[in-house]
């Protein structure tokens, strides 16, 4: 049996009234911030709980003009999660910036008790990563944020509508950044990304950003960039939007399936699940006793798991000016040793979610 980890066949397999949609819209030419782009950021701005929301090119682009809205710039540094994706990196760095790492926890995003110690008079920013679908324990987070007067940009790539005590990320910093990649739960046909904020003034200072600094036709207010979310995107996006919800509670169901009988198993641990929390589940991840014996187990078993990732970010070849080692970041360290992903999306059958189980306890009753 195969079970794949890759569910855009799925996704997009009974389309037709997208297409229909699509086609009505190349016969308009509104192809540049034209108005189903409106409608888009209107209506996901609704869905998440801010006012305002802003498409670009890519989640990496909604964290960059984020931070570049709020001013961060050469040698400013940016206190991160070490366990994150390069994109959030990226972002940081292409502004001239430092990437501050901090550990995480095992529910894979930054300890946030953590981050008062990595703050200096050159911090700009802080930039929690909601990482495989859980948050950052964001009350705690705020509190350091007012007390230091730090703003907060949340990196919510991973993270569509999880929540902690009822507020969805995205909208408890200064802006929420979000990606809209095709394998996110939220996906459109290309990269694409989209910011919420609350705040007006960023609002029109991110819609200068993201059009090349154009506030009309002729006029350049400010130096930006050009990092539109395409409309052509914005039509698949308005056609998946209205699914989110289900989509999610799916995600959920599934891995609350998979905890129930994987947490029998000995050599499996499932990572906390706080009460306050509901986790979206982007990634499926459990730690895991011979990981990577397992992981080739299932592959051979035709199981398309993952490791989310083998390599942290702050040992990579690209940050070695930073000049860390591994034990700095213990937590991020073992992780990368123990941590294995199933497939979890909402695509998947029982009898899919079944099989995933079944082959992890063949593995270890015959190990």
């Amino acid at each position: 049996m195969k079970v794949r980890y890759s569910y855009l066949k799925q996704q997009f397999s009974n389309c037709d009234n997208l297409w229909a949609n699509l086609k009505k819209f190349v016969a308009t030419g509104d192809f540049t911030l034209g108005k189903e782009l409106l409608k888009f950021e209107k209506n996901f701005a609704k869905l998440i709980g801010t006012k305002y929301a802003v498409g670009v090119n890519s989640g990496t682009d909604a964290l960059k003009l984020s931070l570049k809205a709020l001013g961060v710039g050469y040698k400013d540094e940016v206190i991160t999660a070490a366990n994150t994706f390069v994109a959030t990196v990226g972002a940081i760095t292409e502004l001239g910036a430092k990437p501050v790492y901090v550990d995480c926890d095992d529910t894979f995003c930054l300890n946030v008790k953590q981050v008062q110690e990595k703050i200096t008079r050159k911090t700009k920013c802080i930039v929690p990563v909601h990482f495989t679908g859980y948050m950052t324990y964001m009350p705690e987070l705020m509190k350091i944020s007012k007390k230091y007067r730090i703003p907060v940009i949340e990196d919510a790539c991973q993270s569509i509508l999880g929540e902690i005590n009822g507020k969805k990320a995205g909208t408890w910093g200064k802006a929420g950044a979000f990606s809209l990649h095709p394998l996110k739960n939220i996906n459109v046909w290309s990269d694409g990304g989209i910011i919420t904020t609350n705040d007006n003034k960023l609002f029109k200072n991110l819609k200068l950003l993201r059009n090349h600094g154009l506030s009309n036709r002729d006029t350049v207010k400010i130096n930006g960039y050009n990092s539109r979310l395409d409309t052509f995107q914005a039509v698949v996006g308005n056609w998946l939007l209205p699914k989110a919800k289900k989509i999610a509670l799916q995600r959920i169901k599934n891995a609350n399936y998979y905890d129930k009988y994987l947490s029998k198993i000995n050599e499996i641990d499932i990572p906390p699940r706080p009460k306050n929390f509901k986790i979206v589940y982007h990634l499926y991840i459990v730690f895991a006793e011979n990981r990577d014996s397992l992981l080739k187990y299932c592959l051979k078993k035709g199981i398309e798991a993952k490791v989310h990732y083998p390599v942290p970010m702050y040992l990579q070849e690209s940050q070695r000016n930073l000049k860390h080692k591994w034990g700095d970041f213990p937590v991020t360290d073992s992780h990368t040793k123990k941590i294995i992903t199933f497939p979890c999306d909402q695509h998947l059958s029982k009898k899919e979610l079944n099989y995933v189980i079944k082959t992890v306890r063949q593995f270890y009753a015959k190990s």
